[in-house]
C-alpha cells in the first residue's frame, strides 16, 4: 500500500515539474515586459525633478528682480499709497 502511494505522488510530482516551467517561462516573459515601463517612468521621474529644479531658479530670479525693484512693498499691502 505504501509503494502504491509513493508511486502516485511520484507520477503527481512529475505532472507538476512542466507546470512550474511553463509558470517560470511566463514569470520570466513578465519581467521582461516590465522593464520598459520601469524605465519610462525613471525618465519621467527625471524630467519632473528637472522641471521643479527650473521652477525653484525662476522663483529666486524673480524674488531678486522684485527685491531690485522695489517691487515687495506693492505686492504685501501694508497700507495704501498716497499719491
Amino acid at each position: 500500500m505504501a509503494e502504491a502511494t509513493n508511486d502516485l505522488l511520484y507520477e503527481r510530482m512529475k505532472s507538476i515539474h512542466p507546470r512550474m516551467d511553463r509558470l517560470d517561462a511566463g514569470l520570466s516573459k513578465g519581467k521582461q515586459e516590465n522593464t520598459p515601463v520601469r524605465l519610462s517612468m525613471m525618465g519621467m521621474q527625471t524630467d519632473i525633478h528637472d522641471i521643479y529644479g527650473m521652477l525653484a531658479c525662476h522663483d529666486e530670479r524673480f524674488d531678486r528682480i522684485e527685491r531690485r525693484l522695489d517691487l515687495r512693498e506693492f505686492a504685501e499691502p501694508q497700507r495704501p499709497i498716497q499719491p
